[in-house]
Parts: structure tokens; C-alpha cells; sequence
């Protein structure tokens, strides 16, 4: 009897965890599409509430093929932040306009979310 419970308690929480999963992957692509869409810049809240959740349940899907998304997440949103930040002066010396490095680096992010989604839509881990 307990094996049932057992049983239903992991599928109640690989259901919980892709849940958040997905909560994450709409905020990270909501602020991804902005990112690339002038004027739809959205907030970087987002962004970072999504990184929160990642960074605490994380834990939760070790073991699990879900876990490999928390990675990805994580990982993307660290990369692209460090991209942004370490070519901010060609964006400071082009007097805020037009940036073609940041383009090429929200189109990045916008794929690493779109790929993972699609992965997680097929309950597979993301190939790295």
C-alpha cells in the first residue's frame, strides 16, 4: 500500500516540478521576446523572480529529467546577464542606440528558452 502512495507522491511531484518548470520558462520567454521586439521591453523582475524559483527548487529535481532545465535556465539567464554586462560600454559609446551585439544575444536567449520549452513539452532533458 505504501508503494502506491509512493507512486503517486513522485508523479504529484514530477507534475509539481514541471508545473514550475513551465511557470518559468513563460517569464524567462516573456522578457526573451521583449528583449528582442523594440518597445516590448519587459521588466527585468520577471527575470529575476524566475531566477529565484529556479535557484530554490532546483534541488527539489534532482535525479529527475526536469533537473536538467533548472540547469538550463539558470545557466542561460547567468550567461546571457554576464553577455549584457560585459558589452554594455558598446552600448554606453553608441549613446543607447542600436546594438547589434545585444541583438545577437537576446536572439540567443530567446532560442535557449524556446529549445527548452519545446524539450520539456516532449518530458526530455534539454541536449546540451
Amino acid at each position: 500500500m505504501n508503494d502506491i502512495i509512493d507512486v503517486q507522491s513522485n508523479e504529484q511531484k514530477a507534475q509539481g516540478l514541471k508545473n514550475i518548470g513551465w511557470v518559468s520558462y513563460v517569464l524567462h520567454l516573456i522578457v526573451a521576446v521583449g528583449a528582442v521586439l523594440p518597445g516590448a521591453q519587459a521588466s527585468a523582475l520577471l527575470l529575476v523572480i524566475a531566477l529565484v524559483l529556479d535557484l530554490v527548487k532546483r534541488g527539489d529535481a534532482e535525479g529527475t529529467w526536469q533537473a536538467n532545465h533548472f540547469s538550463w535556465r539558470i545557466r542561460t539567464v547567468i550567461w546571457a546577464g554576464v553577455l549584457y554586462i560585459v558589452t554594455a560600454p558598446f552600448w554606453l559609446l553608441g549613446l543607447f542606440l542600436f546594438n547589434p551585439v545585444w541583438v545577437v544575444i537576446s536572439l540567443w536567449f530567446l532560442y535557449r528558452i524556446v529549445r527548452g520549452m519545446l524539450a520539456m513539452s516532449k518530458n526530455q532533458a534539454v541536449d546540451a
